[in-house]
């Protein structure tokens, strides 16, 4: 046999409960945002789907039957289930799980990511992070065939396919060693340095994508004689505090060991060197959950930050 539920317009509990709140047609009306005859027409709706009446009013009088009583605490429950519903679902957020994977060049410091990754840890405690570091051009490259869902990385110029968002500038230097006879001359020119073996970062230079910190080398004409060479700035740094070479490195990177008297750092009159830190996306590339939210972050992240500059 039917129940008269199974076919109950669930909308005119949801018009009982504010009529019954309100203890007047008229005010529900304004609650609802609707005109008072509809309020009227839904009340009778209710009475006729359930067969009883619900509520007795007059001019002055507004009452519920027991019918009323019983449905009014029923709707009761149901609504304060409903307000809850936000906060059940905000609460299984903090449940979501996956992994995090980010593909990074080495060094890069960038306060608006170091935050991203604890706001991260904080809203999702059960999501992994993995952060594997590469070369430019091989993040390009696996963003680009889809191997990886996002990168920060240095470009000279956005790559077309993909998604660049430009996070900043980046400076670079031109650096010697503590051994280096030029160490502490700041009269050395850039035709000298060009003259000067070369502790090169090494990389292949496929897919049109070169390396900044070699891009910018070559650019200033270094590396003529190249004396070292690695993929590792850290092992670039070290051949170059040894006397190997001298060396382009990110002025982040190189700071510390500046200012411990380790570096110093040619300033040839008209050079400026530096580089866009991007992050990338493929547009093809559709991201799991896990990963989405973590784009989301690290943008709100980027957007504060350029707030606070600006």
């Amino acid at each position: 046999m039917e129940s008269p539920l199974d076919s109950l317009d669930w909308n005119l509990l949801r018009t009982f409960f504010v009529i019954v709140e309100a203890r007047s047609l008229t005010q529900a009306a304004r609650e609802l945002g609707i005109r008072q005859p509809s309020v009227t027409q839904a009340l009778k709706r209710l009475e006729d789907s359930l067969g009883c009446t619900l509520i007795v009013r007059g001019s002055r009088r507004f009452e519920l039957t027991r019918y009323g009583e019983i449905l009014y605490r029923e709707c009761e429950l149901m609504m304060r289930s409903a307000a809850r519903i936000g906060e059940k679902l905000a609460g299984a957020q903090a449940d979501l799980t996956g992994l995090v994977k980010l593909l990074l060049i080495t060094a890069v410091q960038y306060a608006p990511l170091d935050e991203a990754l604890a706001r991260l840890r904080r809203r999702y405690p059960s999501v992994n992070i993995e952060i594997e570091i590469v070369s430019s051009p091989q993040a390009v490259r696996a963003v680009s065939q889809r191997i990886a869902p996002m990168a920060l990385c240095l470009l000279a110029q956005p790559i077309a396919g993909l998604n660049c968002r430009l996070l900043m500038r980046e400076e670079f230097g031109i650096y010697c060693g503590p051994t280096h006879p030029w160490f502490g001359r700041d009269d050395i020119t850039l035709e000298q340095l060009r003259q000067e073996p070369l502790v090169a970062f090494s990389v292949s230079k496929k897919g049109g994508v070169m390396e900044p910190m070699l891009a910018l080398g070559d650019g200033a004409g270094l590396g003529r004689r190249i004396t070292g060479s690695s993929t590792d700035i850290g092992a670039v740094l070290r051949m170059i505090v040894a006397g190997v070479g001298i060396g382009v490195l990110p002025s982040a990177a190189a700071d510390p060991d500046l200012q411990a008297g380790r570096l110093w750092r040619f300033a040839p009159a008209g050079l400026t060197l530096g580089a866009d830190l991007h992050l990338i996306t493929n547009p093809a590339f559709v991201p799991e959950p896990a990963e989405a939210r973590f784009l989301e972050i690290l943008e709100e992240c980027v957007a504060e930050a350029e707030s606070r500059e600006s």
